[in-house]
Formats: C-alpha cells, structure tokens, sequence
C-alpha cells in the first residue's frame, strides 16, 4: 500500500528528498509520517502530518527536515537538507489509511539513507 523511495548515500550537509505513494483500494489517508531505525537503535518517529495540515517534527531534526503532502496524489514527502551523519538510518513511511470500510495503519518497505564522507 506505501511505497517509498529516494534513499541514497549523501555527504554531511547534503541533501535528499524521500517519497512515499499509497496505492491501491484506498478511500481516504489521515496521517502520514516518517520514521527511521539507526543500527542497534529503536525505530523512531521524524515527522507527521495529518490531512488537516498540523505538523510535528523530532527535535533532532526540527528546521532541517520539511515534511509536506500531496492529498491529490496520496503522497507524503520528506526534505532533508544539512544532514549530518547521526541521521544515518532506515527511514519508513508511514499512514493511516481508509481500505475495506475500516482504518489501518500501514509501513512502508524503508529506504535507507547513509550520511558519510
């Protein structure tokens, strides 16, 4: 149902933009957000959206990172710019979706992101 995409290797201070489309029998999308998982740590919430427009960031990345949403494509984005190298992680998408008459929360498969010279 979320298919993320936009990972890569990137230099500290660099910049990325991560993606993710829900797809499929869905009827209506709540919130959306990004996780991550560094090695050997918990997964942890980045950023949220919710369909009205309200906005929450980790403190880490508060004023680097820009999540924003296209409702009309079901799609969630995440800006990264001046990352540093402790952002290095899985990043996953997350949502609240409307399918089947009923709401779920859906992952999406990660894409990894690695912060180094």
């Amino acid at each position: 149902q979320l298919q993320a995409s936009g990972g890569g290797l990137v230099q500290p201070g660099g910049s990325l933009r991560l993606s993710c489309a829900a797809s499929g029998s869905i009827n209506s999308i709540d919130v959306m957000g990004w996780y991550r998982q560094a090695p050997g740590k918990q997964r942890e919430l980045v950023a949220r959206t919710t369909r009205g427009g309200t906005i929450s960031y980790e403190d880490s990345v508060e004023g680097r990172f820009t999540i924003s949403r296209d409702n009309a494509k079901n799609t969630v984005y995440l800006q990264m710019n001046n990352l540093e190298p402790e952002d290095t992680a899985v990043y996953y998408c997350n949502a609240d979706l409307w399918v089947g008459g009923r709401w779920g929360n859906y992952w999406g498969q990660g894409t990894l992101v690695t912060v180094s010279s």
